[in-house]
């Protein structure tokens, strides 16, 4: 007698024992092969779309998966899908991150007036935008990095990161813009109402430069949307969310800025590039609409 006759007559006994067919005892085999195949099929989706969406969540995913269900003749709930990366341990748990504050206006220094309500610039140079955002290092550390930009061309012409919330960082920066200025140019520089920008330090670089002193009147980031703007572009797709050390995020922030200024096309300057656009004068043409526009709004955004 060989092996398959000795598994079949184990088979045929123990579905008598257990009161089953041979027929149905085959019929869950398939069923269990086949949902094994489906799991896996299903797996290796999920591991596709976050090749793209890293942090996509289930419940999401689900709505993703429908058409990908349907056409491979799955049966699968919503239920049944966390089940399923929750066995694979593939759930997505989200942690709460402590976010710094970057921005602290209840001070007893002067603040400056929002000078460019309505001002279009129409070449570089005229309008420069300041703004600071922070850097997630190792071990829930933060760095800041304070960013100086051309409101024509979109151009980041000034930048340093710094490992504290001083005016250094943002001095340091301006002083990297003021370098690329060409020579009698007066633009308004325009931040929000942070200590950084009402320093003495700061403000006094500014007057020297005979520069127009702008500042936010409100904690609204449409007033300051150009910086906010160019802050989630650098972090959402030039920059990962943490690095190992200060050196290796000033290095990713220094290629970061050289890749957004040379090679990326932007949509508010006629799809060309900061570096570009930068040389140009006029009105750029923009590609892309405004659906919900206030009277508060800048109108260069």
């Amino acid at each position: 007698m060989n092996v398959g006759q000795k598994n079949s007559r184990s088979i045929k006994l123990l579905c008598s024992l257990l009161g089953h067919s041979r027929q149905s005892y085959y019929k869950s085999c398939k069923a269990v092969e086949k949902e094994a195949l489906q799991s896996e099929l299903v797996i290796q989706q999920v591991i596709q779309i976050r090749n793209e969406q890293k942090a996509v969540g289930a419940r999401k995913l689900y709505i993703h998966m429908k058409p990908f269900f349907k056409e491979h003749g799955i049966s699968m709930g919503r239920d049944a899908l966390f089940d399923l990366l929750a066995e694979y341990k593939m759930l997505i748990r989200k942690r709460k991150r402590k976010v710094p504050i970057t921005t602290f206006s209840n001070h007893w220094m002067h603040k400056y007036p929002n000078l460019i309500i309505g001002f279009v610039p129409t070449a570089a140079h005229q309008l420069l935008v300041s703004d600071i955002t922070y850097i997630g290092l190792a071990e829930d550390v933060f760095a800041y990095l304070s960013l100086v930009t051309d409101a024509y061309s979109r151009k980041v012409v000034g930048h340093w990161l710094n490992r504290d919330l001083s005016a250094e960082g943002c001095i340091h920066a301006l002083q990297m813009a003021i370098r690329q200025l060409p020579k009698q140019t007066c633009p308004i520089h325009h931040s929000d109402r942070g200590g950084q920008y009402c320093s003495f330090d700061y403000v006094a670089l500014l007057n020297k430069k005979n520069m127009g002193i702008s500042m936010t009147q409100s904690g609204d980031p449409r007033e300051n949307a150009l910086a906010e703007r160019l802050n989630g572009i650098l972090k959402n797709e030039l920059l990962e969310q943490r690095y190992v050390s200060f050196a290796e995020a000033k290095k990713a922030i220094d290629k970061a800025v050289q890749v957004y200024n040379n090679k990326r096309l932007h949509s508010s300057v006629d799809m060309l590039t900061p570096s570009e656009a930068h040389y140009r004068e006029g009105e750029l043409k923009r590609h892309w609409k405004t659906y919900y526009k206030t009277k508060k709004e800048v109108e260069y955004v």
